[in-house]
């Protein structure tokens, strides 16, 4: 991640906690916008069932795109790293999911983050959770230490794709399975308005094209790569924020319908 893109999202995600922490909408881009950008994109992620199982700070700190957990077919025993696990809400399910004989790690750079994660962690009575400060470029763990890598609209935030892939491979055992959400672009769209669509979705992204997703994670050694869009945003769904930064969304429309997805990305780690 450059320091730039890097302290862009520590600011980002440092204010979202403080903003949950004080009992407030954590929204996208900062306390004083008046437009939640991230919804559609973060709501209806998880079912009322889950959400029960978890703090409220857990649950309304997501900013994610998609639920990993869901996507990911844990197993009883299992070891698990969420890569930007925020307010801990994709690493305490897992850890319900995987059971007292497993381990789920949450990796997160953000003071501000990791407290409220613990705290979650705490109210929630989850002992097999290890919440760890540090980059996603560059894993503080062993080599062939995980069963399973999640991941949920955080690798797009990266300034360095391949060094988040080659870390992860490289944390994984043989065998081992990556499961992330992320956002994808589908197609070319014009340099002006993907920065501006991309400021919508995560407020400073770097979504991949899909076949660049691909390629990346192939060339970092993973196998079996499938990648599956599931909520596909149009212009509609970015009016208001468009609109807000000065843009004609009935002129840009053609360039955004269907060009932005959230997606579930799966790869394997050979055996």
């Amino acid at each position: 991640m450059t320091d730039n893109i890097k302290a862009l999202v520590e600011q980002r995600y440092a204010e979202a906690a403080r903003r949950v922490r004080a009992g407030a909408d954590p929204s996208c881009c900062s306390s004083s916008s008046s437009t939640s950008c991230c919804d559609p994109i973060t709501s209806q992620l998880y079912d009322a069932s889950q959400e029960g199982e978890l703090p409220e700070a857990a649950v309304r700190a997501s900013l994610g795109c998609g639920n990993p957990t869901a996507l990911a077919d844990l197993r009883h025993g299992e070891t698990v790293l969420d890569l930007g696990s925020g307010g801990g809400i994709d690493v305490l399910l897992s850890a319900k999911r995987v059971g007292l004989a497993g381990k789920a790690y949450g990796l997160d750079m953000t003071d501000e983050m990791l407290a409220l994660a613990r705290e979650n962690q705490r109210q929630a009575g989850v002992t097999n959770v290890d919440f760890l400060k540090g980059s996603i470029e560059a894993i503080p763990l062993p080599d062939n230490s995980v069963d399973v890598i999640i991941s949920n609209c955080v690798i797009n935030l990266s300034g360095d794709k391949d060094a988040v892939f080659r870390e992860a491979l490289r944390v994984l055992k043989p065998g081992g399975r990556l499961a992330v959400s992320d956002v994808i672009v589908r197609g070319d769209v014009p340099a002006d308005i993907r920065r501006s669509m991309e400021l919508w979705i995560g407020c400073i992204a770097g979504a991949l094209e899909e076949r660049d997703y691909e390629r990346k994670l192939r060339a970092a050694g993973f196998i079996d790569v499938a990648i599956e869009s599931w909520r596909v945003y149009q212009a509609e769904d970015a009016r208001s924020f468009l609109t807000e930064a000065g843009l004609d969304v009935d002129r840009l429309a053609p360039d955004i319908e269907g060009r932005f997805a959230s997606a579930f990305i799966r790869a394997r780690k050979s055996a």
